[in-house]
């Protein structure tokens, strides 16, 4: 695939601790330079990215990046990015209710979110890494009952990120209308495009631009 290709895939991340404003605009910048499919920055800077780039497809996280803080506390916080401007919600699944099998937790948690935003795209992340493939397989079936958007792979914080089997996995399992965002640990052309091509319609990474700018258009 062509660089112009693969751009229009990447959700330009910036998510680390130390996180500035400066980091966020030139994100920003070059996501609307590149035409890129969105900016995926803390929620703590979606209003002033609003303010600065409007016609910007902004995406921030909830419950990130353990997902362990209540439901009610997850709802706020997307409530609160949809009224500072966000347009896609990643919202991270509580993996505690998972290794429990508290799969009707699990999936009650998603409704809450999904209801709260309402029409918005809502990204649930399930952090493969830390699953068997019995939870993996569970997820799918818990995304598609909450009538998510996405089911994402990783949040880039985990022990792994986002793996080729997984992804195809994920692909066969979810309903057909859930699409995949693969996210976490991508670091070559070769890898955009082989999770593109097992079915990843969205891809995670912090480096795109460094990553493409190496490459040669085959």
């Amino acid at each position: 695939m062509k660089k112009e290709e693969l751009y229009k895939y990447i959700d330009h991340t910036i998510l680390k601790a130390t996180t500035s404003w400066e980091d966020v605009k030139k994100v920003c910048d070059e996501a609307l330079v590149f035409r890129m499919a969105s900016v995926c920055i803390p929620g703590c800077y979606v209003k002033k990215a609003r303010s600065s780039f409007p016609t910007l497809n902004i995406s921030t996280v909830v419950g990130f990046p353990l997902g362990n803080c209540s439901t009610a506390a997850k709802v706020a916080e997307a409530r609160q990015a949809l009224e500072d401007g966000a347009n896609e919600i990643d919202m991270m699944v509580n993996l505690g209710m998972v290794r429990d099998k508290e799969f009707k937790q699990v999936i009650a948690e998603i409704k809450e979110v999904r209801e709260a935003i309402g029409k918005v795209v809502l990204k649930v992340i399930i952090e493969t890494c830390y699953l068997d493939e019995e939870e993996k397989f569970m997820l799918c079936r818990c995304v598609t009952k909450a009538k998510a958007d996405f089911i994402k792979t990783s949040t880039g914080f985990g022990t792994a990120g986002a793996k080729l089997d997984e992804v195809k996995l994920i692909r066969r399992t979810v309903d057909p209308g859930i699409k995949v965002k693969a996210s976490g640990g991508i670091r070559t052309k070769a890898d955009m495009e082989e999770f593109i091509y097992a079915g990843a319609t969205r891809v995670g990474t912090s480096k795109a631009i460094e990553i493409l700018s190496k490459e040669d258009d085959e």
